[in-house]
């Protein structure tokens, strides 16, 4: 049976998990919030988990004998295997990080540092958040590496003709989006990874806007890096997760140095830990890391199929309501083949951080400005776009008040 969209009796009660969906923004005008690409509102259930953890389990892990530490322990470690599952990855190659930025610094500083030579080349693309850019420049400027971006179409995705020729420039290493927080695109990243195995390159993968909508499946994907943040589904902020192959984590040298990474120090030297704990120095984000597993519990309770199907149906809703709005231009495809539920766009009438004022006076929270993404708003000449991102929350109703307001921009500006 092909899943459905949530009904509107299962969204009403699901709302109610959302204390912030409460809140009026002025009164008459209740929140909508559209600004989920960027961040998550947080669940009940997810709130709740975090208190009870403060509240009656909380102590540093690993180390010590008593109760709360081996409670806290054992929640953490449980965490750490939750999200691996979410990776379809084993526990000993996932590593706790703040956020898929530090992940993909991580790399960088790791394997970047300690393997790549003046002129070896590093592939990327123009749909790239920053964080899967500006770390490789950083590199070519210490290092003296190459980068090169792969483009995009007229129509937002990825120019696969274009990168595989720089394919056959046997680069050392194709970092790219999973999703891109702009146009929703998602690129074909199984095929593009087996390509760039068989040129001798690794392949990293940043998750940080496809994990929150499904399953990820590194293998399927031959992935040999791959990140994501707990914060873009529904989870904390703070932590976020590095999948690293195994053989790849094992030989990679420690990112940060002191307490928990170490196995034996001496004044002469150290020996580093194994696994994950070799890169996750100091006091981690025990709670958030336990809050996070709680996240994943409750979207895996809602249905993975059902979300997507959910999702599905208002990207759908939303392309036709915003394609009729007059010199509304979205950026990326205006169909739903491989695309999610973001529509970054621009509107004549006004300026992007113009319109997310007006908006949000009419309880509708939307994101404006370049989202970390400026080669790719270069690439269509636009200086910045308002951005509407969509997640299991949303309804109709809040697409129809999104349009309503732009009516009202319209009005405003013309």
């Amino acid at each position: 049976m092909t899943p459905q969209p949530f009904t509107e009796a299962e969204l009403t009660r699901l709302r109610q998990d959302f204390p912030a969906l409460t809140r009026e923004v002025r009164p008459g005008y209740p929140l909508v919030y559209l600004d989920s690409t960027a961040s998550t509102l947080k669940a009940r259930p997810v709130i709740e988990r975090l208190a009870d953890f403060y509240l009656s389990h909380y102590a540093n892990i690993h180390r010590g004998i008593h109760l709360l530490s081996e409670e806290a322990t054992e929640a953490y470690e449980q965490a750490r295997g939750r999200v691996a599952r979410h990776l379809n990855a084993q526990p000993h190659e996932v590593i706790f990080v703040r956020n898929a930025t530090e992940a993909i610094n991580l790399v960088a500083y790791t394997w970047g540092m300690s393997t790549l030579q003046a002129g070896d080349l590093v592939v990327t693309t123009q749909m790239e958040h920053h964080a899967n850019i500006v770390p490789w420049q950083m590199l070519a400027q210490r290092r003296g590496i190459r980068l090169a971006f792969a483009p995009v179409t007229d129509e937002g995705r990825l120019d696969l003709d274009a990168l595989d020729r720089l394919l056959e420039q046997k680069p050392r290493l194709v970092a790219l989006t999973h999703m891109s927080n702009v146009t929703g695109v998602q690129p074909p990243v199984a095929a593009i990874a087996h390509k760039a195995h068989a040129v001798g390159a690794l392949v990293l993968v940043d998750g940080a806007q496809a994990a929150p909508h499904g399953p990820v499946d590194v293998r399927a994907l031959e992935a040999d890096a791959y990140t994501l943040s707990a914060h873009k589904m529904l989870g904390p902020s703070g932590v976020g997760a590095l999948y690293l192959r195994e053989d790849l984590l094992a030989a990679l040298p420690p990112f940060l140095g002191g307490g928990g990474m170490i196995r034996r120090v001496t004044e002469e030297g150290f020996t580093p830990a194994e696994g994950p704990a070799k890169f996750e120095a100091g006091t981690p984000a025990i709670s958030e890391a336990v809050g996070w597993a709680a996240a994943l519990d409750y979207l895996e309770g809602l249905g993975w199929e059902r979300i997507q199907a959910h999702e599905r149906a208002l990207a759908a809703y939303a392309l036709e309501q915003l394609r009729q709005i007059s010199g509304l231009r979205i950026l990326g495809p205006t169909t739903l083949d491989n695309r999610g539920a973001v529509f970054a766009f621009w509107m004549d009438a006004a300026h992007p951080h113009d319109i997310a004022e007006v908006l949000n006076r009419y309880g509708v929270a939307v994101r404006a400005g370049h989202h970390c993404a400026q080669p790719l708003h270069q690439r269509f000449g636009y200086p910045a776009t308002t951005r509407a991102g969509m997640y299991v929350y949303n309804t109709r109703q809040d697409i129809d008040r999104l349009v309503e307001a732009l009516d009202v921009v319209q009005t405003l500006f013309a």
